[in-house]
């Protein structure tokens, strides 16, 4: 298991954030933008679908594992 620090926490937080952008980027473009071409509509919405989903359980299990006993030790040292 990969040592839980401070940096790993923001690296969570931002991938997460990232998966939420994309997501709603991907959404957008399958319904406004893209031409009707080769399912490619129904390509984005579902890898859309697929990035809002992982959004979430990025961010929860991220708070899981900051939560976890024995990391208690390691989150002290952080500065919120």
């Amino acid at each position: 298991m990969r040592l839980i620090t401070c940096e790993t926490m923001r690296d969570g937080i931002l991938v997460s954030a990232a998966f939420l952008t994309v997501g709603v980027v991907l959404i957008y473009a399958a319904a406004k933008l893209l031409p009707d071409v080769a399912y490619l509509p129904l390509i984005a919405n579902v890898l859309g679908i697929v990035s809002l989903f992982i959004a979430p359980v990025t961010l929860i299990s991220t708070f899981v594992v900051s939560v976890w006993p024995g990391s208690r030790k390691k989150m002290d040292s952080c500065e919120h």
